[in-house]
């Protein structure tokens, strides 16, 4: 017996919203930009979403959920994806020997820390090993499929 999948989830209770029925959106226009739409399956759980947004003056308006057809025909499956690329290569040209580390900061740190001076050679050392973390993160980053690195590729 297969089911059909829902149209959305309710945002408070989580249960579907499935397609041809009435469902409730906030009133306020920052509940319903593009990408970040909050649908309420009923106003008791609109009336949950409330005090957690703290709004002064809002109402559930009331809206009808496209029926599967009219959503399969706006919204065609995606054509297959390519494969993902193969790890990153880094670059091992001539790359920038700068300082990546801001001097000022990590002294005025390592004196309220301990009371001591940092020597500007540490900034180079720092900076060397900051490179070998990033290179790290790069290669997980691309490994995951992704061009972007994240806080979880230093991990």
């Amino acid at each position: 017996m297969e089911t059909t999948p829902a149209w959305a989830r309710c945002n408070s209770c989580k249960g579907d919203i499935d397609f041809d029925q009435t469902y409730y959106v906030c009133s306020i226009s920052t509940c319903n930009r593009k990408g970040n739409e909050l649908r309420f399956c009923s106003v008791e759980c609109w009336d949950v979403h409330m005090p957690v947004m703290r709004h002064r003056e809002a109402w559930a308006e009331e809206r009808r959920s496209p029926s599967q057809a009219q959503w399969e025909r706006d919204n065609p499956p995606a054509p297959a994806q390519p494969a993902p690329a193969p790890a990153a290569t880094l670059y091992d040209g001539e790359l920038p020997r700068e300082i990546l580390i801001v001097v000022s900061k990590l002294k005025a740190y390592v004196r309220a820390r301990s009371g001591m001076n940092t020597s500007d050679s540490v900034m180079e050392v720092l900076s060397d090993r900051l490179r070998a973390l990033c290179d790290e993160g790069i290669r997980h980053a691309a490994s995951d499929g992704r061009k972007t690195l994240m806080d979880r590729d230093f991990r």
